[in-house]
């Protein structure tokens, strides 16, 4: 979760990189570029892009969404969840990187029914006490209906894409927020969604009925769930919840807690780590390889 125990991390990870909170938001873009030159988030991976922003009609209303893929040929599509600030320029970089790797990639804005994106410029918006008060009613409207309505219209739209291969799966990652969110979307289409990872996710593990670990049997997909070790130290039988979760649904997982705070994967974020962002690249590019 991005609350006040994940905030003290950020901190004592920019003490660590030697700038304040204060100082991080000065850096603003120019720091995410400075970022986007190393660990798993690569410029534009020597591959050739093709980019622009669509609109999905769902059951719900009209959202608007990012769609990056290679300029020729058809490929695997991904649906990318962002975190709890949305979509906005960083998970473009973390989109453009992916579908330099061959895959027609969606970021969706999932906010799109209270506002067009960007919702919030940067991560560091929503540390903010005016950034949690705009974006929290905006967050009490995804439920879980809300996200398997929205990841059939997103699946939906990538089938209809000519750059994108229809005898392969679809993969999809999300972060922080928006790591549960890539298990209901394979259990929304589990004969499309074959690969998901969740990176620093929350909420996957509770009491809830619809948990997102007590769902896995319902997908057909693989997954790796990519665990923050401050995450870890808060709930640390999620990972083992995970493990017997997926292993009596008899679905591939990979559980493992990472050496990195909540945040470690999005460049915008002050808790950002390249090398630990790196290692997660790099799994996820191998999960993804078998769609």
């Amino acid at each position: 979760m991005c609350d006040e125990f994940t905030a003290q991390a950020e901190d004592q990870n920019l003490a660590r990189r030697g700038i304040n909170r204060r100082e991080f938001t000065a850096l603003g873009a120019a720091g995410m570029a400075l970022a986007s030159c190393s660990g798993g988030v690569k410029a534009d991976g020597g591959s050739d892009v093709t980019e622009n922003m669509v609109t999905i009609t769902t059951a719900d209303g009209v959202c608007d969404a990012f769609f990056v893929h290679p300029a020729k040929g058809a490929h695997p599509g991904v649906i990318m969840w962002p975190d709890i600030a949305g979509l906005r320029d960083a998970f473009k970089v973390m989109a453009r990187s992916l579908a330099a790797e061959g895959y027609a990639v969606l970021v969706v804005n999932q906010y799109y029914r209270s506002s067009p994106a960007p919702v919030m410029e940067s991560f560091s918006e929503f540390r903010t006490p005016e950034g949690r008060e705009k974006i929290m009613p905006m967050r009490e409207l995804l439920d879980p209906e809300a996200i398997t309505r929205d990841s059939k219209a997103f699946a939906a739209f990538l089938d209809q894409q000519d750059q994108v291969d229809k005898q392969r799966g679809i993969g999809s990652n999300g972060y922080c927020m928006g790591g549960p969110f890539t298990v209901r979307a394979a259990v929304a289409v589990p004969t499309r969604v074959k690969a998901a990872a969740s990176f620093h996710g929350a909420g996957l593990v509770s009491d809830a009925p619809d948990s997102p670990h007590r769902i896995l049997g319902k997908t057909q997909a693989s997954f790796l769930f990519a665990i923050a070790r401050n995450d870890d130290e808060r709930q640390p039988e999620q990972k083992t919840e995970l493990r017997k979760a997926a292993e009596a649904a008899d679905r591939a997982a990979v559980v493992e807690v990472y050496p990195a705070d909540h945040g470690w994967c999005v460049p915008d974020s002050p808790a950002y780590d390249p090398n630990a962002a790196d290692k997660a690249w790099k799994e996820m590019l191998e999960l993804f390889s078998g769609l």
